[in-house]
């Protein structure tokens, strides 16, 4: 899996919630055969919020391993993005029911973050995740 950090002017990372699960998370998703890792971030970007990234100012946060939010029993591997603010567009067909941005700054955070969010990134974004 790939998943990127996308923050809006204010710092705030976009979190995605997909339809029928309980749990937000980064954007993201699984490889394609032959997919790079930076690809399907971008790729996965469009599908689900319709952002234009760039694969030349992805920047590694590193790969990390949790339980995965809504299959229970399961571990998810993702390499993790950053990428500076882009605009948002309104994706054909998304398999996203609801967006919200977070101050990770914030605490304590929601309750309903996924594992690798709550557990990996916003910890390796740094003490104030901004």
């Amino acid at each position: 899996m790939s998943a990127v950090v996308l923050r809006d002017g204010a710092g705030r990372v976009l979190t995605v919630r997909k339809r029928g699960t309980a749990r937000f998370m980064l954007v993201g998703g699984k490889h394609e055969p032959g997919e790079s890792p930076e690809r399907t971030a971008v790729r996965e970007a469009a599908e689900e919020v319709g952002a234009v990234l760039d694969e030349a100012r992805l920047t590694r946060v590193g790969r990390f391993t949790a339980a995965a939010a809504n299959e229970e029993g399961r571990l998810v591997e993702s390499v993790v993005f950053t990428h500076p603010p882009v605009p948002l567009g309104a994706p054909p067909e998304s398999e996203i029911e609801e967006q919200r941005w977070l101050d990770a700054r914030e605490r304590p955070w929601p309750d309903d973050l996924a594992p690798l969010l709550r557990e990996h990134v916003l910890p390796a974004l740094g003490t104030d995740a901004g």
